[in-house]
């Protein structure tokens, strides 16, 4: 096992990290923390971690001082806990000339593989002079695992799929620098742009692919998912239940979703489970960023318990490799990205029931306090549509005073003419463009 750890090292300290398309994950500005980076499995984690390690390059941070190790490697499968410290040990041999005089960088990528690895991390945190890293995809290195674990010491960096700026980064497609000022020909090249990615979604391996491939890579990830990160992870044995939960909430994006209704569907149909295990699978497939759950806004925990909440895929791409209808889906992918740039802006999110009774589909709360109401509706062009959306943000204001409202739709075209009608205090505009720029509304 040295000898393997030997050999890795010494891979690991002449490796450069190749061309990638750069990441918006924020590193929070907290020092002397364990960085935690986690997120659904092939969404870009690995490539994350050599986006930072290339970052302290480009400052002058000695190359042998950036150490990237994966536990990702047959070969240490039967690792345990007290044979980590060799990997800290096999280093400094390596290069003594860091040990006690300058930081270390580890970036260690899948170390959940190994159980124990909290100690490990903690202790060096603790006794030696260096940073440390940690990425992984199973439910081991989620939010609540990495607080526990680390205890204070550790700090969580979310990585999605690509979003859509980083979409078009990736297809080398510059990006405006003021999208609401893009000329028109810009315009309708981002425009076509968006539909695509709101089709292809942002797994970065699925670019590129023929639809039929995309489709099988795309159903390849959230079978794994299913299979190691909920069922091997929490031992649980009803694999029927768990696949129709998650056939049921991928075919059924941005709907509301009652744990008792859906128990009460798989008894119809013969399939015996427990509610309380319903509710688990849920949270587990929660925890692993397959989907995302928004709540009710409400300060009530009871009105936000006792109401459905909706849930969406944790990326656009998915819809369709669930959605057997064969129709596009354009509205529920458009809310989708939506609700994900609002979780990668790391903001607060729920839905909302007006007095009147409509639905607003986000209000959204920034980390500075600030809020918006977002509506989310692709075709405007249909004037009961229009009066529908516009009725349900304007049933909304009286209640959220002084809260900017915001109705997102697919094309330019659309929000120039639906402007002219919307209500005062509501601004219409193209989800693309809103999603390509900062701050909590982009009124």
């Amino acid at each position: 096992m040295r000898e393997i750890i030997r050999q890795k090292l010494g891979e690991a300290l002449v490796f450069r990290p190749p061309e990638m398309t750069r990441r918006q994950a924020r590193l929070p500005a907290i020092p002397n923390k364990v960085r935690a980076v986690i997120g659904m499995r092939r969404a870009g984690k690995t490539w994350f971690l050599y986006q930072c390690l290339q970052d302290m390059l480009a400052v002058g941070r000695p190359r042998e001082a950036l150490v990237y190790f994966s536990f990702e490697d047959e070969r240490l499968a039967a690792m345990e806990a007290l044979q980590l410290q060799w990997v800290l040990e096999e280093y400094f041999v390596l290069c003594p000339q860091f040990r006690d005089r300058e930081q270390v960088t580890f970036f260690f990528d899948e170390i959940q593989q190994v159980s124990g690895w909290e100690t490990f991390v903690r202790r060096i945190h603790d006794s030696e002079k260096v940073e440390v890293f940690v990425s992984g995809s199973s439910a081991r290195l989620l939010s609540r695992e990495v607080a526990t674990a680390l205890r204070g010491r550790g700090t969580e960096t979310i990585v999605f799929p690509f979003g859509f700026g980083e979409y078009l980064r990736h297809h080398s497609t510059e990006l405006p620098r003021q999208p609401s000022f893009t000329p028109k020909a810009a315009r309708s090249r981002i425009e076509r742009a968006f539909r695509e990615y709101l089709s292809v979604g942002g797994f970065p391996e699925a670019q590129g692919l023929a639809a039929p491939d995309r489709l099988s890579l795309l159903q390849g990830y959230v079978d794994a998912t299913i299979l190691r990160d909920v069922l091997e992870r929490h031992g649980m044995t009803n694999l029927v239940a768990l696949r129709r939960l998650v056939r049921h909430l991928l075919g059924s994006p941005a709907g509301a979703f009652s744990v008792t209704r859906f128990y009460n569907d798989l008894r119809s149909a013969g399939v015996a489970v427990a509610r309380d295990a319903l509710h688990h699978m849920l949270a587990c497939l929660e925890d692993t960023f397959l989907v995302r759950l928004v709540s009710l806004a409400s300060s009530s925990e009871r009105r936000r318990n006792v109401n459905p909440r909706k849930v969406y895929p944790v990326d656009p791409g998915l819809i369709p490799a669930f959605d057997y209808s064969g129709k596009p889906n354009v509205g529920h992918a458009l809310e989708t990205a939506v609700l994900i740039e609002i979780e990668r802006r790391g903001c607060e999110v729920g839905y909302v029931f007006t007095p009147a009774g409509y639905e607003v589909d986000f209000l959204i709360r920034a980390r500075d306090g600030k809020c918006a109401l977002i509506q989310v509706a692709a075709d405007l062009s249909d004037r009961a549509v229009r009066e529908r959306e516009f009725r349900a943000l304007a049933d909304a204001l009286p209640t959220h005073r002084r809260t900017p409202a915001v109705l997102l739709t697919l094309t330019g075209s659309d929000a120039q003419a639906a402007q002219a009608e919307a209500p005062v205090g509501v601004t219409v505009r193209p989800a693309w463009e809103w999603i390509l720029e900062a701050g909590v509304g982009a009124e």
